[in-house]
């Protein structure tokens, strides 16, 4: 399905193929021979999306860019890259023959380098940069630039690393204590509910 979103419409190469289950809505570009499966959201809201020449992006990923926050967060999506099922990637830049495996995340402002992988089920955070050719482990969390990676049970370290580097900032625009969370969460929200209530106004565009 595509749709017409804050009066831009998708633009889809001839040669790539859009699942008849998948969404693209506003300034989204897909390129030659890339793949978007069944189920799939690519949602560019007030920015833009790129899915450059024969990327995947698999079943029920979900990729939505922002202009909510600190600043523009497109989804920049490189050549031959495969985005796995389940996958989510929010405001970031996946470069070239990168490989973001089944429910992985990466977030606002980060950056995979070529070769990359992000393997099942771990979460890149906002700000953070990936190497080239660097490898996320299974379910954990990689923080920073200088990249740092952290186990499942690293709670305290985690949170502590997540405080540095701003993620509701980079995320929401919303900068407030991190001790206050339900001050920062309903701001959040709110940013959010403004954000998606654009879509009121989407149209869905005739089929192909």
């Amino acid at each position: 399905m595509l749709v017409r979103h804050r009066d831009s419409e998708p633009v889809v190469d001839e040669s790539a193929f859009i699942a008849p289950t998948a969404v693209l809505a506003g300034r989204v570009v897909v390129g030659p021979r890339a793949r978007v499966m069944f189920g799939a959201v690519v949602d560019a809201e007030g920015s833009r999306i790129e899915v450059d020449e024969c990327a995947v992006v698999c079943e029920n990923a979900v990729l939505r860019a922002t202009a909510e926050g600190d600043a523009d967060r497109p989804v920049l999506v490189r050549d031959h890259v495969f985005v796995g099922p389940h996958a989510t990637l929010l405001g970031c830049t996946i470069e070239r023959c990168s490989y973001i495996a089944t429910g992985a995340t990466v977030l606002h402002g980060a950056v995979v380098r070529a070769g990359g992988v992000v393997a099942v089920g771990a979460l890149v955070h906002a700000r953070t940069v990936v190497p080239e050719e660097f490898f996320v482990p299974p379910n954990t969390v990689a923080i920073g630039d200088p990249i740092r990676v952290y186990g499942p049970d690293d709670h305290e370290a985690v949170a502590e690393a997540i405080r540095g580097i701003g993620f509701a900032k980079a995320a929401f625009d919303v900068d407030l204590q991190w001790e206050d969370r339900v001050a920062r969460y309903e701001r959040a929200t709110e940013v959010r509910s403004a954000e998606f209530g654009a879509h009121a106004e989407d149209r869905i565009l005739p089929s192909s």
